[in-house]
């Protein structure tokens, strides 16, 4: 049995360093260093981390850099690269990395060099692309194609259609994409509701093309392309896949020069650099999909080169360490103030969750420690009007992050300004605070009489000392967009070799997709289900009732 992370030396001389400066308030920390931002900031591939307001000094970063060292990150992260399998319960290599690979060094898995199937790929997708853009590839009444209808779910949803909006600027305007993921009658037909059959091409992105909710909103597609106009001899037309399975899909109807490859040594969740952005590049174009894996590259070069103290990637991995596992803290925001990177909390949900959502390391022993943490947020400053109350004055807290372009695309007035003078002073309020002299004060100010002044001023406090990171860059732009990904990306790998856990498997939504098949057998049965527990034969029983009246 391995030794628990807890028994470390360096785990345990942070738990007496913890011991010691819990308490201390940031405050405090930027009156006695006016340096802070200046030590605390750190720059790598277009990004900026402020990390000044946390809850950390120059000991917290030591000997969080010697927990780092002691867990042997670098060669973790190497291996990563080399093309090792560290995704251990699936015995596969994890290199999404190659997908971005512009060193010209060779990608090994199994003693072959994967470069040159990922150049071929990338080849394809801009033939695909040219043809399809110039519109040399027209559909079954030889008109050009204005939209795209993206048929995917989890990695294959969310991450192309996060960049998508993300780089809406960059928008090839005579071609708008639509992406499908919920097997809901409702979301199928609020897509196709208002598109053309003509001018439509679909692209169904499934490994294994046999995902229940893609091969369902798949099906859909085709039956109601021909019912309004097109013929079983024109899907090769307008449909095209991403996938594994090429038999699968040459039965749909899918001509194999049309179907794109998928790797076991690509997760879902990493695979928007892969064919899976075919979507995204057909909206941005070959140019601009390019320039999103170079700026993920830039980050994979810095995060497999940069030492530990300069990384950006392991720096935001220790300070979510921190917090997590010596103040117990229990989930982190994102907060990008971009209306385009609205869809980056929902991204990074699934990266982050499903890859650390863990509760037993690689070699299979319980974690006596808490893992991955619970994401959330949403776009700056709606938040500041709903969920920011709980971060400022809430019973518990959760780190932040604040995402900001310096610059905007749509420059309009004050608006940019303001919007990031919400930014930043949200995260310098968070870290301050208010006391209660400073409370009282304010309604002494405000003409309250010193007795109501008193009795008032404890629902005005703001403890602050609550901790934020901000990330800003100087526009978003494809490389930007793609580094920013990518920083996220390593740090979940980050915390996952740190806490010992497989970052590359997701056993646990195994388990629902093999039930689901079970209980929707049922739901679709002549009979009322027995079959489960109580509760579950009631909901399917339950359904099948009303179901029954219709």
């Amino acid at each position: 049995m391995s030794t628990s992370i807890t028994q470390l030396k360096s785990w345990l001389q942070l738990q007496t360093h913890f011991d010691r400066v819990s308490e201390v308030h940031m405050r405090d920390l930027f009156t006695a260093n006016p340096n802070r931002f200046q030590e605390f900031s750190l720059t790598a591939a277009g990004i900026t981390l402020d990390f000044s307001k946390n809850r950390i000094c120059d000991d917290t970063l030591s000997l969080l850099i010697q927990f780092a060292q002691e867990r042997a990150i670098q060669p973790g992260i190497q291996a990563m690269f080399d093309g090792k399998p560290i995704n251990g319960s699936e015995n596969r290599s994890v290199l999404h990395t190659a997908l971005r690979n512009f060193s010209g060094r060779p990608v090994t898995v199994d003693g072959e060099d994967v470069m040159p199937l990922v150049r071929d790929t990338l080849k394809r997708m801009e033939d695909f692309c040219w043809k399809v853009r110039r519109h040399q590839w027209r559909g079954y009444g030889n008109k050009p194609f204005t939209d795209v209808v993206s048929i995917g779910i989890g990695g294959s949803f969310l991450g192309p259609k996060l960049a998508s909006s993300a780089l809406k600027p960059f928008w090839d305007t005579q071609i708008k994409c639509h992406y499908l993921a919920n097997i809901d009658g409702s979301h199928i037909t609020e897509i196709l509701r208002h598109l053309n059959p003509e001018t439509t091409l679909f692209i169904v992105q499934s490994k294994s093309f046999s995902t229940q909710e893609t091969l369902k909103n798949a099906l859909g597609c085709r039956e109601w392309f021909l019912q309004n106009g097109g013929a079983i001899e024109h899907l090769g037309k307008h449909f095209a896949a991403v996938t594994a399975n090429v038999e699968k899909a040459v039965e749909f109807g899918i001509e194999e020069d049309n179907i794109f490859p998928m790797w076991d040594w690509v997760g879902g969740r990493y695979s928007m650099w892969s064919a899976i952005g075919l979507p995204l590049a057909l909206t941005i174009g070959l140019d601009a999909f390019r320039d999103l894996l170079h700026g993920a590259y830039e980050m994979d070069e810095h995060f497999r080169t940069a030492p530990l103290e300069q990384n950006l990637p392991i720096i935001m991995a220790l300070i979510g360490i921190w917090y997590i596992n010596f103040y117990g803290i229990r989930s982190h925001a994102i907060l990008p103030y971009d209306h385009y990177l609205r869809g980056l909390p929902a991204h990074l949900q699934q990266l982050d969750m499903e890859s650390n959502g863990k509760s037993v390391t690689s070699d299979g022993q319980i974690c006596d420690y808490d893992t991955g943490p619970i994401i959330w947020g949403g776009a700056g400053s709606n938040g500041q009007h709903a969920y920011h109350q709980l971060l400022h004055q809430g019973t518990h807290f959760s780190p932040c992050d604040f995402i900001l372009p310096l610059t905007t695309h749509n420059p309009i007035d004050e608006f940019h300004a303001t919007l990031a003078s919400n930014c930043f002073s949200q995260s310098q309020a968070l870290m301050q605070g208010k006391n209660f002299d400073e409370a009282k004060a304010e309604l002494l100010a405000l003409g309250l009489t010193p007795e109501e002044a008193e009795r008032l001023a404890p629902q005005r406090v703001i403890p602050g000392n609550r901790p934020s990171n901000t990330l800003f860059f100087d526009r978003a732009t494809p490389k930007t967009i793609g580094a920013l990904i990518a920083l996220y990306e390593h740090k979940v790998c980050a915390q996952g070799l740190l806490w010992g856990v497989n970052s590359f498997d997701q056993w646990g939504v195994e388990l629902g997709k093999h039930l689901g098949n079970r209980v929707l057998e049922d739901l679709l049965a002549s009979q009322s289900s027995q079959a489960h527990d109580s509760s579950t034969n009631g909901l399917i029983n339950a359904f099948r009732a009303m179901k029954s009246k219709l």
